[in-house]
């Protein structure tokens, strides 16, 4: 399997103030990283950072390996974007004053991710295509996010905390469509979750950051068998 992300001893934060130190992560091409942690402890400011949205104090971020691999961390955001990074930042950041269609079609890039393809796996986005973004249910806001990241054709997909606040069957749908993007579709992904096992159960790897470090590091099937490192790390109920 080749590489696809190297992070080398990241230090990063907002302004002045560091909230990632030393952070040292690889994620091959096709694979799903679980980025697990209390509230806190850095998961969306690592996030931002590979979205080039926070200052960089150190450390190298590397897309893609050998003659391929492109040096993340020099490049501003669009053009993190350009090189395949898709980023569904908690706040969301669809265009509310534009249609779901033309929320989709005004980022699209050619590729196998269109438009038509979010339909099929979003079938409430088809129903609501001509609906303004301020028109839609939170659930259906995360589905036009996800929407969008993916018809940029990114290499790899960000998801900060993609099930936070949604009803119960709206998480299943998101679960069902994140599974396919991934395991079917073989789209590799970091994904920040407050609710491990739906999470660890779809990754390949898993990362559990305190204070701004990486204090566990495992597969995913590794750590879903581990609950009393889940409950030391995370503080989730055995």
């Amino acid at each position: 399997m080749s590489e696809l992300l190297r992070i080398d001893n990241l230090s990063a934060g907002y302004g002045e103030a560091v909230v990632l130190t030393g952070i040292s992560v690889t994620l091959g091409e096709g694979q799903t990283l679980a980025l697990l942690g209390r509230n806190g402890t850095g998961k969306t400011t690592l996030i931002n950072t590979l979205a080039g949205a926070t200052r960089q104090h150190g450390g190298s971020i590397t897309l893609g390996a050998g003659s391929a691999a492109v040096a993340l961390h020099k490049l501003a955001p669009h053009q993190r974007a350009a090189a395949g990074i898709g980023w569904v930042p908690q706040e969301r950041n669809i265009f509310k004053s534009l249609t779901v269609h033309e929320n989709l079609t005004a980022v699209e890039r050619v590729g196998k991710w269109n438009a038509q393809r979010v339909y099929e796996m979003f079938p409430r986005l088809a129903e609501r295509k001509g609906n303004l973004g301020t028109q839609l249910s939170g659930g259906e806001q995360q589905m036009l996010a996800v929407g969008r990241a993916l018809v940029v054709n990114p290499k790899l997909l960000l998801l900060d905390e993609p099930l936070e606040g949604l009803a119960p069957i709206i998480v299943e749908e998101l679960l069902r469509a994140i599974r396919r993007i991934t395991q079917d579709e073989g789209l590799a992904a970091i994904i920040v979750e407050q609710h491990p096992q739906a999470i660890l159960a779809i990754s390949d790897e898993a990362v559990v950051l305190d204070h701004g470090t990486v204090v566990h590091a495992d597969t995913a099937a590794a750590l879903r068998l581990q609950p009393e490192v889940l409950e030391r790390l995370l503080g989730v109920a055995r």
